[in-house]
């Protein structure tokens, strides 16, 4: 079983009779990325000032590196990294000046390597030197990931570090988040759906307070805990529905909407689907395939089905 760094146990938060976080049980895996999604007012604000010790649970409890998330908050605020989704500097100062006074907080040793190598990291060494009044919102952004990695966290939490960004600022973050966790655990909070299903291996959906869903990436992409596959026939498909439809490790068997030879089947027993339905279909029914695959859903699909849920 993989390590965890974060780990919560009935965490709630309550503002009077607002209940910000009810319940939440989140686990996340050492050495991953992270993502935490969830609507406006899901309460991801929240749970991130609860992890970084600027508010109190109403109950619950929870830890982080195996500490106590209350009672060792001081300590534990030593190892984490934090970027605010809209970061702010002095604009006279330039890159280099931001991380060394960052630095300079954590009496770090050989503050200048762990600078340069930041800078490096985030692809700003050659305009280190530069007042950063003069950068690009990308630029800014990784400046902003830089400093919250020039202590060398254990954990990075980031708040929405793409945001606002165009695409080619947004490639260069994701980038720089799937370097990151070969050295420390990236939690981040987004609401861009594509970004998360490129570079994370984890997700958890939080919705009015509740945790609504957490697991690796794969699990909500092939559909959860339940298998399914897409078959294209050039011929008539009723053949093959029947057939399918008496197979006891098949679930279902539907016509998709608006494609007449087009079949959406729910397994129920992946290792007998693996062995025998593409020979089922290929040898027994009098038709050609077209197209046979595991069926993949996209994460803003699952998301939205999961969120419309609850309401």
């Amino acid at each position: 079983m993989k390590e965890t760094i974060i780990e919560t146990h009935g965490l709630s938060k309550s503002f009077g009779s607002i209940h910000a976080l009810q319940n939440v049980n989140l686990s996340v895996p050492k050495n991953s990325i992270f993502g935490f999604l969830g609507p406006n007012g899901a309460g991801k604000t929240t749970l991130i000032k609860l992890l970084l010790g600027l508010s109190k649970p109403t109950s619950g409890s929870g830890t982080i590196f195996g500490r106590d998330m209350v009672k060792d908050s001081v300590e534990i605020r030593k190892n984490i990294g934090y970027l605010a989704q809209h970061p702010s500097y002095y604009n006279h100062m330039t890159a280099r000046e931001v991380l060394r006074f960052k630095a300079g907080l954590y009496h770090l040793a050989e503050a200048e390597n762990l600078i340069d190598e930041s800078l490096l990291l985030v692809d700003l060494e050659d305009k280190a030197d530069r007042p950063i009044k003069k950068y690009s919102g990308g630029e800014m952004q990784r400046l902003g990931i830089a400093q919250a990695y020039v202590s060398r966290p254990e954990l990075l939490i980031l708040d929405e570090p793409a945001a606002s960004l165009d695409p080619m600022g947004r490639r260069d973050v994701l980038e720089i988040m799937d370097a990151l966790k070969q050295h420390s655990t990236v939690f981040y909070s987004t609401h861009i759906l594509d970004d998360v299903q490129k570079v994370s291996d984890g997700v958890a959906i939080l919705n009015h307070g509740k945790l609504v869903a957490q697991g690796p990436i794969e699990n909500f992409l092939n559909g959860g805990s339940e298998t399914r596959y897409t078959v294209k026939l050039k011929k008539d498909p009723r053949l093959a529905i029947q057939l399918l439809s008496r197979q006891p490790w098949i679930s279902t068997v539907e016509l998709k909407l608006g494609s007449p030879s087009v079949l959406d089947i729910s397994i129920s027993d992946d290792a007998a689907a693996e062995e025998n339905l593409l020979k089922l279909l290929v040898n027994e029914t009098d038709n050609i395939l077209t197209d046979f695959r595991r069926t993949e859903f996209e994460l803003e699909d699952v998301f939205m089905k999961m969120v419309e849920a609850e309401y």
